[in-house]
């Protein structure tokens, strides 16, 4: 009996401990799945799964545009029929005929011409005639005088291409001077062997001024030789 009543009372506490954990994993089965879905949310996030489902689920908006139809082309209008108007007929009168008198051809000479008149004798000159004055004398190319006098001496300006080049040498120039002493031409009379020295020696004697020569108490233009020397220092 003692047996019996033992073997009943675990059978019965076995039976309310199966109902008791029954009770309970029907409780935590919610929350179990709820567990499991943060933490496949939080693996798709991670991962990018997530965003690949979402694009693929979102619908994408595509852009339509409607064209308006051509219009159909219009017929080109066809050109008019315009009937040709027949020119009409005038009577044109004949052109009376006139008779024509038949002429020989006539030649007329021309008149001879004039006999040109005889000369009259030429008439003898007066003795008394005038006789036409001889034309003065040609003027005298001024001559070369051997020197004259400075008044103010010709002050050459040394060309810096020269000076860079090292050109020297002397220059022979021809000056005509004039009645007030001035020099209204100069020449290269004997070059120095550079253009540059040539030109700056004749521009130096241009601005010089040179005492007029006299002769019989007058002044005359002459020629005079004046040298220019080009020396680096």
């Amino acid at each position: 009996m003692m047996n019996t009543l033992t073997y009943s009372r675990a059978t019965s506490l076995s039976a309310g401990d199966q109902g008791g954990a029954r009770k309970r994993r029907r409780q935590l089965t919610p929350l179990a799945a709820i567990v499991v879905g943060h933490v496949v949310v939080f693996y798709l996030g991670y991962s990018g799964m997530l965003r690949s489902v979402t694009q693929a689920v979102t619908p994408r908006v595509v852009n339509v545009t409607f064209v308006a139809a051509p219009e159909p082309l219009k017929p080109a209008p066809q050109p008019k029929e315009v009937p040709l108007a027949q020119p009409k007929q005038t009577f044109v009168p004949p052109l009376p005929q006139m008779n024509i008198v038949q002429t020989e051809p006539t030649i007329t000479l021309p008149p001879p011409p004039a006999r040109p008149a005889d000369p009259a004798p030429a008439q003898a000159a007066p003795a008394s005639a005038q006789v036409a004055p001889a034309a003065p004398p040609a003027p005298v190319a001024p001559r070369t005088v051997s020197a004259v006098e400075y008044i103010r001496a010709p002050q050459p300006v040394y060309p810096s291409i020269a000076k860079r080049m090292g050109e020297t040498g002397i220059v022979m120039l021809r000056v005509l001077i004039g009645e007030k002493g001035n020099a209204e031409q100069v020449t290269v009379h004997k070059s120095s062997g550079s253009a540059n020295l040539d030109e700056a020696g004749r521009q130096a004697a241009l601005r010089a001024l040179y005492k007029p020569f006299i002769e019989d108490g007058k002044a005359i233009p002459v020629y005079v030789l004046v040298p220019v020397n080009f020396q680096l220092g």
